[in-house]
């Protein structure tokens, strides 16, 4: 657990001037194969303190390469003095930070070291089996990883806090080719919140994922190229997620909206079908507990669930502290900050549409001619709305029931417009939090959602 160099350093802090003070200690490590070669073997530990104050409307900030209660000192100064110094010449006359009076929250996360071997002896086993269980495969990538971000945070206003996230995946990567030579990929990752000892201790636990992923890929260097045009689909829990993430959240976070998102003129109107309702979650949601829970976020907000969109209609942003005064709503611990020497930015945590009532095959079965679409692996939308998101493994429909599967196409279109098209809502939600946001600083993220029935453009070839 991170030590406390923080506490003698708050005396410092002055009397009317919103101050965080952070300390942080980021993790990473991995181990990858490339058909049987070790190709990487890596540890890193990246430690420091940062110190952000308020004034006026503006934030000063510093950060230093070293944990300490000197280079708190230091950095609680230079922060101090840099906020007067943009005060003084900046001046944007705006009023303090509304307070949340104070608070603690205190971890129970321990996060445990497990040395390097494990990493490359997991990582080894599996590929064995892979070997030997997925003859027509030609390339196969596995790799372990585990990344932990562990903080210390004081704040003058809110809850002060010790916080660590730990994660830790199994990502495989297949190749196959089609009859005629070309190709085609599949991607899987396995895991979640927890340390890596923790979430794999026995290979032989993946095999059956293994067993599942090799089939989709045969079949999909089996598949045919989806139609394009207009179609009615199917879009599977994980495809959802990446909907509501990249083409939704990003247009609702109050910064984006300050900075002319779509989302600013939309503001309790319809945005969706009456059956959608999306929420960014904090720490539960749907009664368990959320992929990367979020208790409380780097400005010393506790955290909270927001409601986005309900029944249809846009209804909330997420916030900072500062934005929340802006739109009149209340912060919900949306401020998070990656590195030590990053200040907090307003980013999702765990953002999925709500289940709704609707069975999978019967939505399937719902559909003459049309495509269930399941995996995505990589896509981008901009504040307007507007979506592409890459399609790696789907299957047609015809007459109700699941036919060939398909080669990678494209999905395409402007979120608000396309959510107005959901006509059912699946029971059951997925979720997916092995990535990274790339808004400006990475962030891990958790995004997920039922399958959905709508409209949307198929890029085909």
């Amino acid at each position: 657990m991170l030590k406390d160099e923080l506490r003698s350093c708050t005396g410092g802090f002055e009397k009317g001037l919103h101050t965080e003070l952070r300390g942080q200690v980021s993790r990473s490590r991995s181990a990858a194969l490339l058909n049987g070669n070790l190709i990487s073997n890596s540890r890193t530990d990246v430690s420091g303190v940062s110190a952000r104050v308020y004034k006026g409307g503006v934030y000063g900030f510093s950060s230093m390469a070293e944990y300490s209660s000197q280079a708190a000192d230091k950095v609680l100064k230079a922060a101090h003095d840099n906020a007067v110094f943009m005060d003084t010449h900046v001046p944007a006359g705006k009023p303090d930070i509304k307070p949340l009076g104070k608070g603690e929250y205190v971890t129970d996360v321990n996060i445990t070291d497990a040395p390097q071997k494990t990493y490359i002896d997991f990582a080894r086993q599996l590929d064995d089996y892979v070997a030997k269980a997925c003859p027509k495969l030609i390339s196969r990538r596995i790799m372990a990883v585990e990344d932990s971000v562990e903080k210390l945070l004081k704040v003058s206003d809110g809850t002060d806090a010790h916080t660590a996230l730990p994660r830790s995946y199994v990502y495989a990567m297949f190749t196959a080719a089609t009859p005629s030579g070309q190709p085609v990929e599949l991607f899987k990752a396995f895991g979640g919140e927890g340390t890596f000892d923790v979430n794999f201790a026995d290979p032989a636990e993946l095999y059956a994922d293994i067993d599942k992923l090799y089939q989709s890929i045969l079949q999909k260097a089996d598949g045919v190229y989806a139609d394009a045009g207009m179609k009615t689909v199917v879009l599977g829990g994980m495809m959802t997620g990446m909907l509501s993430h990249e083409a939704v959240g990003h247009t609702v976070e109050a910064d984006l909206v300050m900075g002319g998102s779509v989302a600013g003129k939309m503001l309790g109107k319809q945005v969706a079908s009456p059956l959608v309702t999306l929420s960014d979650f904090a720490y539960e949601a749907f009664g368990k507990r959320a992929p990367l829970p979020v208790f409380v976020d780097d400005e010393g907000t506790k955290a909270g669930d927001v409601t986005l969109i309900r029944d249809g209609m846009l209804v909330g942003y997420m916030n900072s502290r500062q934005t929340a005064d802006h739109f009149n709503m209340a912060p919900a611990g949306n401020a998070r900050a990656w590195s030590f020497s990053d200040e907090p930015l307003i980013r999702m945590r765990n953002t999925a549409v709500h289940p709704g009532t609707s069975r999978l095959e019967d939505m399937i079965a719902s559909i003459d001619d049309g495509y269930y679409l399941i995996d995505s692996g990589n896509g981008q939308a901009d504040t307007t709305g507007e979506f592409m998101f890459g399609v790696t493994m789907g299957y047609e429909i015809k007459n109700g029931k699941l036919g060939r599967a398909l080669l990678d196409t494209t999905i395409s279109g402007v979120a608000f417009e396309m959510l107005k098209t959901v006509d059912m809502v699946g029971d059951t939600v997925t979720w997916s939090s092995s990535g990274y946001c790339g808004k400006k600083q990475p962030m891990p993220v958790g995004m997920g959602g039922p399958a959905l029935r709508c409209k949307v453009m198929i890029g085909g070839r």
